[in-house]
């Protein structure tokens, strides 16, 4: 039986490593052919069958349910209902609506919005809404955060934008509303919104710099309603049950085991669906059932059953759930928990069965964090010794309480403003470690070094005494230190990032490394944080030799100051001097400035009587072996006359769109000078600015160009000097992507 199990569950998260879904035919096939696997002993085999074809019929429904293409950027008015608890972050309203409807066309079952300014929303009104409406999509970096794998997990079919609107019909029954405007009304000395996301997770009255303490000391768990939650009420409730009957407190007639079970779950459920009963809560109440059932009934079986029956069902639930990290994280933290307190020779003391589970979770997950491309917190393990027990048994009792008890005013706003005093000095000291040892980004790994450290961390959780175990230590040293690509002298790497409408580029020679922008800021949402700094990190940088911001516009210099502060950064140069910050340090591109790096020559130019910003944009022209590329940040057809008639050589392989392809820039005569045989684009999607303009387009094509989007393609590579193709990230298939 948990063979058939094991395959069943193989079969299952199978789904998240294709390329592509089966055609149709064949995933009419496979059912048949597993039922004539199953009377013989190949039934594994048609476990696994079972398995994939459920996932991907379930993916193959997801897919269908998304927007129409023809309605990618068109705006529609339709109806619907507020589902979840809206959150407004710097005066954007993002709430997600359900099962909507047009007169013009048919819908996504979920929708996710955004209001920019819009008035409060509240979960369970219906609105008429006028919505530019987007196919899910995002930034497709490598080892970046995947949006559009995350919309799919959601199910969200569509992303929009609200133009215009009117509430139709207010909250019938908006109790989970009502608790979190409660518990942010009342005094939590200055934690309300914590307790919120500890209470209903509601995150968004945590602010970014919230966020990044968390992420920094490995403790986002804390505040993210999961397993951790769940399991921490629910320990706490059977314990106080069980402690009742060993103190002879708890009635005779009673027996104490099935009613700590009872209560443990009853808990758990009512917690769950306090906090919305979402993905994560749901796989997290069902492992607490089985666990407690396998302690009530089947303990026989062994501890391996529940588990394997968890993930069965969590993944029948719900294929798509293998796209979210948390799925991973959660049940291979509790399968390394049942391997290191299984089959020792003898017991450990409470402290350290506590201090080695933290230290063997970090070992274990250490190599999967790194996978799935996740910031590894170097304090987390000491850290989360004291901040689990600290909101486990102080934090999260007051919160839970003192929220069941706001009838009684003072008696549940006093404990809620004890709740918030202790998250408040547990967020100050988790600052503080944060300071000292913030997360760290790993290197890009290569394919065959993962199952090398992840059989290296398997062997570093295996009891002391066994052969090989001290084996494990250099594998999984791979994963920290891998063998890096190294880039041929007298060529350039030059990766042009998909940062949306802005630009980021990043130029690597063997020994140097220069970024030509660094992408926009919009608010809290930063992508030089968020994009440029983890791609430069990634690419095993140490330093940047150069940071060349081509102008002050938001959209081109707007991550610099997360960049300039995440990676030490030798020079900084910009031909905006004027507008840039002063603490960026900048100094000012300077016309006919060369230099040469491992046999790769760059010269500068800017436009000296330039008017405005877009005009004063540096201009880096980069040659490689003979190969060039000239990257123009945002010039118009004035500075391209201009820097013909200065006589810059203007001659490349490779062009960087002026402007984005504005219809401002990209002149004839500019493009047959250059006589590039591609253009690299970089722009977001249905952009508000119409780039690049049709008439551009146009010119490119009639100038012979090989045109590269980054909204079509993603992150583009060309390997200046190699004269190769370029290389684009959205050209590594995957099943979810356009």
């Amino acid at each position: 039986m948990r063979t058939g199990m094991l395959a069943l569950a193989l079969g299952l998260l199978t789904l998240r490593f294709l390329p592509a879904l089966p055609p149709v035919w064949l995933l009419l096939a496979m059912p048949v052919v597993a039922l004539m696997l199953l009377p013989f002993r190949t039934y594994p085999l048609a476990f696994y069958l079972f398995g994939l074809t459920w996932a991907c019929v379930s993916a193959s429904s997801a897919l269908d349910d998304r927007l129409a293409e023809r309605l990618d950027g068109q705006t529609l008015w339709l109806e619907g209902r507020v589902v979840g608890l809206p959150q407004t972050i710097d005066g954007v309203v993002r709430f997600q609506l359900d099962d909507p409807v047009s007169r013009r066309a048919r819908l996504p079952e979920q929708i996710r919005i955004g209001w920019y300014g819009g008035p409060p929303v509240n979960s369970g009104e219906r609105w008429r809404l006028a919505v530019k409406l987007k196919r899910p999509s995002g930034l497709a970096n490598p080892g970046a955060f995947d949006y559009q794998a995350w919309l799919l997990a959601q199910r969200i079919g569509a992303t929009g934008t609200v133009v215009d609107g009117q509430l139709l019909e207010p909250a019938q029954d908006n109790w989970r509303d009502g608790i979190r405007q409660r518990l942010l009304s009342v005094d939590a000395q200055g934690r309300e919104g914590g307790l919120a996301a500890l209470v209903l997770g509601d995150d968004s009255g945590l602010s970014a710099a919230d966020w990044q303490v968390l992420q920094d000391t490995g403790t986002v768990h804390l505040l993210v309603i999961s397993g951790t939650h769940i399991g921490l009420l629910a320990g706490l409730l059977y314990g106080l049950v069980a402690g009742l009957a060993r103190w002879g407190a708890w009635p005779p007639f009673l027996p104490w085991l099935p009613s700590a079970c009872i209560a443990a779950f009853a808990g758990a459920l009512a917690y769950g669906v306090l906090a919305g009963f979402e993905v994560p809560v749901q796989r997290a109440v069902t492992m607490l059932g089985l666990v407690l059932l396998w302690r009530l009934r089947f303990r026989h079986l062994g501890a391996t059953w529940p588990l394997l029956l968890a993930l069965n069902l969590v993944l029948l639930a719900e294929p798509l759930i293998t796209l979210r990290p948390g799925f991973w994280l959660s049940f291979l933290a509790v399968a390394i928990l049942m391997l290191i307190f299984s089959g020792r020779l003898g017991p450990w003391s409470w402290l350290q069965s506590w201090t080695r589970a933290q230290w063997l979770i970090a070992v274990g997950l250490l190599p999967v964090l790194l996978m799935l491309s996740l910031p590894v917190s170097l304090s987390g393990p000491a850290v989360n010794l004291l901040a689990v027990p600290w909101l486990s048994l102080l934090i999260l009792p007051l919160a839970l309480l003192g929220t069941a008890l706001l009838a009684i005013p003072p008696l549940g706003e006093g404990l809620l403003w004890l709740a918030g005093g202790a998250m408040d000095g547990l967020f100050r000291w988790l600052t503080f470690m944060a300071d000292l040892a913030p997360a760290w980004t790993g290197p890009h790994v290569p394919l065959w070094v993962w199952p090398l450290s992840l059989f290296g961390a398997l062997l570093l959780l295996l009891p002391k005494g066994l052969p090989m175990r001290p084996l494990g230590w250099p594998l999984l040293l791979l994963c920290i230190f891998p063998p890096q690509k190294t880039v041929p002298v007298g060529q350039v790497e030059v990766l042009q990032l998909d940062v949306g409408q802005g630009l980021a580029i990043l130029l690597r020679t063997r020994n140097h490394a220069l970024l030509y922008d660094a992408g926009p800021r919009f608010g809290d949402f930063d992508i030089g944080e968020r994009v440029v700094l983890p791609a430069i990190r990634r690419a095993g940088l140490k330093q940047l030799d150069t940071l060349l911001l081509s102008h002050a516009d938001a959209d081109h210099a707007g991550g610099a100051a997360a960049v300039r502060k995440g990676v030490p950064v030798a020079r900084v140069l910009t031909g905006d001097v004027g507008r840039m910050p002063t603490e960026l340090s900048a100094e000012s591109c300077r016309n006919g400035e060369t230099w040469t790096w491992d046999e790769v020559t760059f010269s500068t130019w800017i436009w000296e009587q330039a008017d405005e910003g877009n005009q004063a944009s540096c201009v880096l022209s980069v040659e490689a072996n003979g190969e060039r590329l000239l990257l123009t940040g945002d010039i118009d057809v004035a500075a391209e006359r201009a820097m013909l008639d200065d006589g810059f050589n203007v001659s490349a392989h490779w062009l960087q769109s002026p402007h984005h392809g504005s219809r401002s820039s990209s002149s004839r005569g500019f493009l047959r000078a250059v006589g590039a045989r591609g253009v690299l684009i970089s722009r977001g999607r249905n952009n508000a600015f119409g780039h690049p303009h049709p008439l551009v387009m146009s010119r490119y094509t009639w100038s012979g160009m090989e045109i590269h989007d980054s909204a079509v393609l993603g992150a583009i590579t060309v390997q200046l000097g190699a004269y190769e193709k370029a290389l684009a990230e959205r050209r590594t298939r995957r099943f979810w992507r356009d």
